[in-house]
Formats: structure tokens, C-alpha cells, sequence
């Protein structure tokens, strides 16, 4: 299994210079520093994590490619945001689901920046149709999901979930349901902070693997809800 020493300080460095020079002038200037400290670094890390995820399932995807794998671009999408800023001030990257397509499939996740670290499982603002499917999934099974979302080393690590709401219950759900904040989620998400300086040790890896571990039941549920594997077919790979 392969060893990750921890994220190097210059990461942080950089993406703090980066946020009071978000600009392409600046950025094209550091890009070999942007190389060497983010995706360098990163890219160890998702490798890391390959060895890991198999422990909880074969569907999430640890792909250590700088482009088009797990960690996300740095460049925004300013066409529809008033933030024209061309660049984010954060890394991520998504361990998806292996017949995920985007950032809108169920997976783990790692967020990294000088103010925040964070990580968590879960699937944020799926479309219509997943989301339906969720929502029918918790209305059709009550207990099994409130024993998913309350299990003890579940409400320990990581206290609620997150996600944006429905002011109202959505439409065709009993209003009355015992699960009608859940069902009124538009994103099931769990995360748990911990001190940006953990992920200069050695220890943040072991910390993300055990939260992705205690997040298995919750991914177990979301993939049964979406008609998805979580543990691939004998003959996938042939």
C-alpha cells in the first residue's frame, strides 16, 4: 500500500499568493511552482487513496491523472457567475462512482485550501431524476435510513448532513413523513473539517480513509437508491 508523507506547506503557499493574484498574467508566471506544489502533491495523494478505496468498494475511482482524474481543474467557469475570477483558490478532487459522469455523481471527496480542510462522502445536487430516486428510496425505507444517518460513529465524525433544501415538501412526498427534511434535501452530503495543518502529516491520509469507512453505509444506500453496483460484477473486468 502505498505511503503519502502529507500535503508540503508550499501548497497552501500557493494557493494563498493565488488569491491575491487571481489572474493569468500571475498564474502563467507560477505555473511550473503551481506543478511542482498542487498537482505533484495531489497527484501522490489520489494514487494513495487507489490503494485504499478497494477496502470499501470497486466503484469509486481513485484516477491519479493531473487532467481529466479525480482532482479537479483549477479553472472556474466564469460564463454564468458574476465571479470573474479565472482561477479557484481551493483543490478538490472526487472519488466518483466508476459509471459517474461529473462532479453530480455519488463519491468521496477532499477539499483542501489555507482556511478549510474537509472531506466527506455523499452527492451533491443531482439531477431530477437521481434525486427522485433518493428521495423515493429514503420514503420507502424510513428505518433503514434513519439507522444509516444516526449510526453512532455516523453522527460522531460527521454531526448532520449538508446540502440545500426545499423550503416546502416536494411534490408527491406525504408531508408528513417522519424523513420530510430529508426527503425536502436537494443534496445528501457528509463532511467532516479538521485543522488545515493535519494535512501536512502523515496522519491525514489514515484520518480521510477512516471517514471514507464510517461513510460507507450512507454510500451503500445512495448507490441501492440510484441502481448502482458498490461492489462491481465478477466479470467487469474480463
Amino acid at each position: 500500500m502505498k505511503s503519502f508523507a502529507g500535503f508540503p506547506s508550499s501548497l497552501f503557499a500557493f494557493l494563498s499568493e493565488l488569491s491575491n493574484n487571481n489572474n493569468r498574467a500571475w498564474f502563467n508566471e507560477n505555473k511550473e511552482r503551481y506543478k511542482a506544489d498542487v498537482v505533484a502533491p495531489v497527484t501522490q495523494f489520489v494514487s494513495a487513496m487507489g490503494d485504499r478505496l478497494p477496502e470499501i468498494s470497486d466503484c469509486f475511482i481513485a484516477d491519479p491523472r493531473p487532467n481529466g482524474g479525480s482532482m479537479f481543474r483549477i479553472y472556474r467557469d466564469t460564463r454564468f457567475s458574476n465571479n470573474k475570477k479565472p482561477y479557484k483558490e481551493n483543490v478538490g478532487c472526487q472519488f466518483r462512482h466508476y459509471l459517474g459522469k461529473n462532479a453530480h455523481a455519488p463519491g468521496f471527496y477532499v477539499h483542501l485550501e489555507p482556511s478549510r480542510v474537509f472531506f466527506g462522502a455523499g452527492i451533491w445536487k443531482p439531477d431530477g431524476q437521481a434525486l427522485n430516486k433518493i428521495r423515493t428510496a429514503i420514503a420507502d425505507s424510513p428505518v433503514h435510513w434513519t439507522k444509516t444517518v444516526n449510526g453512532k460513529d455516523f453522527k460522531q465524525r460527521f454531526a448532520e448532513l449538508g446540502g440545500e433544501s426545499l423550503s416546502r415538501p416536494p411534490r408527491g412526498y406525504d408531508p408528513n413523513h417522519p424523513c420530510i427534511d430529508d426527503l425536502k434535501r436537494k443534496s445528501f452530503v457528509v463532511m467532516q473539517d479538521v485543522d488545515p495543518k493535519m494535512a501536512l502529516s502523515s496522519d491525514f491520509i489514515a484520518e480521510v480513509d477512516q471517514a471514507f469507512k464510517t461513510a460507507k453505509p450512507f454510500m451503500e444506500f445512495l448507490a441501492f437508491a440510484l441502481d448502482l453496483p458498490f461492489n462491481r460484477p465478477e466479470n467487469y473486468w474480463k
